[in-house]
């Protein structure tokens, strides 16, 4: 199949890579990048994995082509702490014990970051619940999840 060089800014810096038409988002951050963190879960958009930021919005990786993200700017977990400080959701989910295994965790932080800049003003369980539905976790139960996500949302919105 014939590729083509797919050119997008990812984490701030320009990046490029040669990516096949039939290409996902997912694949092309992965292996023509070189960025593991999203994760590749369910293949199907059903888990969430795979979140990661497009010109500011949480999409679900796998569920475009890595050519529709041509000239577009790309945030993945990667590009989320400063050095050595994580972003206020990152910290608080270390903080909260909201891990397990991990699989889940970068795109729920994605998911979550998204949650909290959609409810500035106002963020409470049963919407962080709701809206936690296109993301899968098998290992926590959610309790601490959300924990995470609230106390993230008192940190973002001070």
């Amino acid at each position: 199949m014939a590729t083509t060089t797919v050119s997008m800014t990812v984490n701030g810096k320009t990046a490029s890579a040669e990516a096949e038409n039939r290409t996902l988002l997912v694949q092309y951050l992965r292996e023509g990048l070189g960025l593991t963190g999203t994760h590749v879960g369910c293949d199907t958009s059903q888990c969430g994995a795979c979140t990661v930021y497009v010109n500011g919005l949480p999409i679900k990786s796998c569920t475009i082509l890595a050519r529709q993200a041509e000239n577009a700017d790309v945030t993945t977990i990667e590009g989320l702490a400063d050095g050595d400080t994580l972003h206020p959701m990152q910290e608080a989910f270390r903080e909260n014990h909201a891990l397990q295994c991990g699989f889940c965790t970068p795109g729920m932080v994605m998911s979550a970051i998204g949650m909290v800049e959609r409810h500035p003003d106002s963020l409470d369980e049963k919407t962080v619940r709701r809206e936690l539905e296109g993301n899968f976790c098998r290992c926590t139960g959610y309790h601490n999840i959300v924990k995470a996500i609230l106390a993230a949302h008192e940190v973002m919105t001070a």
